[in-house]
């Protein structure tokens, strides 16, 4: 009984990980899984990251992805999730531009480029817990990519911060994905701040170090920096 009682736990954890490795743009997702997205560490295991400074934060990727996506300015985004992204927390967004005389297949993301454009805020259910948007799905929260984003290539990356552990320091998981893309259609906007990953993030954050039963939901910070919405 103890060892199938370990096997059900164990059966659970798993399902309560997930990868995102297809974005969707203005509803066509990418021809296959990893296609444009950077394929991730955790594809076979699901675990998240679990260190907020690891450098694995900036994209968790294993190797580039072949292809770049053309995607509109102004284009509605989102991830598919291997599975129901079933833990609070919130969904971010960030975009990085790639530097001159360099490609999105290749560039690693890294220094102060990247700059959010999206994340969630929380709501209280009927059970007086937290819940944010997009819980409980089998995809992301839908972003918007700014209208007045610069044309030009990006890495376009998604997180899900997952708090169910997050009272204790080390205990905030990461899922997270970046894809490579190429706006167009854009404007002449000046996004940021901008900021670097790793860097951005510190574990006692408060938004990475909380305790969901004790704050109200507009007492939530989420890290990083605020979000540009062109």
């Amino acid at each position: 009984m103890k060892f199938l009682t370990s096997l059900m736990l164990a059966a659970t954890a798993v399902q309560a990980h997930y990868t995102f490795p297809k974005l969707v743009v203005n509803g066509k997702a990418e021809a296959a899984d990893w296609s444009v997205t950077r394929l991730t560490k955790n594809a076979q295991s699901k675990q998240g990251i679990e260190n907020a400074m690891s450098a694995d934060i900036r994209c968790y990727q294993s190797k580039n992805a072949a292809d770049v996506s053309t995607v509109p300015a102004g284009a509605t985004i989102h991830y598919i999730s291997t599975q129901q992204v079933n833990h609070p927390g919130p969904t971010q967004y960030y975009l990085a531009k790639v530097p001159a005389g360099q490609t999105a297949a290749t560039w690693d993301g890294s220094g102060a480029v990247w700059f959010k454009i999206f994340t969630t805020m929380p709501t209280m259910d009927k059970n007086k817990q937290l819940t944010w948007p997009g819980q409980n799905e089998y995809k992301t929260t839908n972003a918007t990519i700014p209208a007045n984003t610069p044309d030009g290539e990006y890495l376009l990356r998604v997180e899900h911060i997952a708090l169910h552990m997050a009272m204790q320091a080390g205990k905030a998981q990461f899922y997270l994905a970046c894809s490579q893309i190429k706006i167009t259609g854009g404007g002449s906007g000046t996004p940021g701040p901008l900021v670097a990953l790793p860097g951005a993030y510190k574990t006692n954050d408060p938004g990475i170090l909380v305790n969901l039963q004790s704050i109200q939901p507009d007492a939530y910070i989420p890290p990083g920096p605020a979000v540009w919405s062109g």
